[in-house]
């Protein structure tokens, strides 16, 4: 039997949403992406969902929406707001991922199915997750099969544009669950990954377990042995459990699910600036953060930054990393706080820029949670001096 699922790499993502119109001007006018392709007449009249695929580099992300109540789509907005239903990925043999997998108990979906034309062939199956409504589904594209998918049309040649922003590759995918050991040990036991890193942290920690509230996360993050695609894990962390913007998340979302997607690129400072530009808001970092950031990054043995510090404060760009490699992170609001729309749901992206470290920022939510605290105290003793 094979040791691995033989993944070579992310496929695409499926995004079901209520306004795809919304998401189009979203990806091509804010993010850049250019439209490569779309759901066929008869796919839209046959599934009941108009669908178009908007593409980056190497990502590619389906976004569709009902145009019928009985369509797959509107079954899973009537559960969830705006969110990730399916997680594609490119496999060298399928069969012998089908193989891998049916070993070690996977529960399939679907047969594998094949589409074939005169230049390669379209071969995919999928399967049942632990994130609830998320499936997993294996592709394997042999020869130059030219369409996303059977049934979608290209538009355009469907080769994306060059991205202003320098989107290009996804670094990793994070979702959230109100317990997350049956969703790592599926990862283990079913999938064949490996433990890559964790992290838990709680607000109570800052200030010694003094305060009445708090929020706080145990993370898992977990690696494909063969293609190093990571996967994140998060759940709530007592005490507050409910206060956890884990637990608000599986709350808004009606369910585990993903909570965001990360995009690797080269230069972020840029990227940043020009996406606030085109409207894209950001989570804010206090400027204590910033205060603190030299001694933190010598007690990490960081000798050098190769960005202006002033430029990482201006964007709100945070730091992590240790013994001279560093990363550079930012998360974007989420839909439904960028829309004023609840239904456009709790998802987010992640932008980040890996200079040799290839953590997770585990500094950030220690250093981050300690400013904002350090941040409310400050605040607090002013009412008290003006009082």
């Amino acid at each position: 039997m094979s040791q691995s699922l033989g993944i070579i790499g992310y496929d695409s993502f499926h995004f079901i949403v209520n306004d795809l119109e919304r998401s189009r001007r979203f990806y091509t006018q804010a993010l850049g992406f250019t439209e490569v392709a779309r759901a066929s007449e008869a796919k839209v009249l046959r599934g009941g969902e108009n669908a178009s695929v908007f593409g980056a580099g190497q990502i590619r992300i389906l976004v569709s929406s009902p145009v019928r109540g009985d369509s797959r789509a509107a079954r899973y907005l009537r559960i969830h707001p705006d969110g990730i239903s399916s997680l594609a990925f490119r496999v060298k043999d399928v069969e012998a991922s089908w193989r891998f997998l049916e070993a070690r108990g996977a529960t399939f979906l679907s047969d594998i199915q094949t589409r074939e034309s005169e230049h390669g062939r379209f071969r995919t199956f999928n399967i049942a997750t632990p994130l609830d409504d998320v499936t997993f589904r294996f592709i394997q594209r042999e020869g130059d099969y030219p369409a996303f998918a059977p049934d979608f049309e290209m538009v355009d040649g469907g080769v994306p544009a060059e991205n202003p922003h320098g989107f290009a590759t996804i670094d990793h995918v994070t979702s959230n669950a109100y317990t997350m050991l049956p969703v790592v040990n599926w990862y283990r036991d079913v999938l064949g990954f490996n433990h890559f890193w964790d992290v838990e942290f709680h607000t109570v920690d800052v200030d010694g377990g003094r305060r009445m509230t708090g929020s706080g996360l145990r993370s898992i993050v977990m690696a494909d042995p063969e293609s190093g695609i990571k996967f994140a894990t998060n759940e709530p962390m007592r005490p507050f459990f409910r206060e956890s913007q884990i637990n608000r998340f599986c709350e808004d979302h009606h369910g585990a699910g993903v909570q965001h997607v990360a995009f690797l690129l080269k230069e972020i400072i840029p990227a940043v600036e020009k996406l606030r530009e085109k409207g894209i808001a950001f989570l804010p970092a206090p400027p204590s953060y910033y205060d603190r950031l030299p001694k933190r990054l010598e007690e990490n043995r960081i000798s050098k930054v190769n960005e202006p510090v002033a430029d990482l404060r201006k964007n709100h760009i945070l730091v992590d990393g240790r013994d001279d490699k560093y990363m550079l992170q930012i998360f974007m609001v989420p839909g439904g706080d960028l829309y004023g729309d609840q239904k456009a749901g709790p998802f987010f992206y992640e932008v980040i820029q890996r200079e040799g470290d290839k953590g997770f920022g585990y500094g950030n939510f220690r250093t981050l949670f300690e400013s904002i605290e350090e941040s409310q105290r400050a605040a607090s003793r002013s009412l008290e001096v003006v009082g």
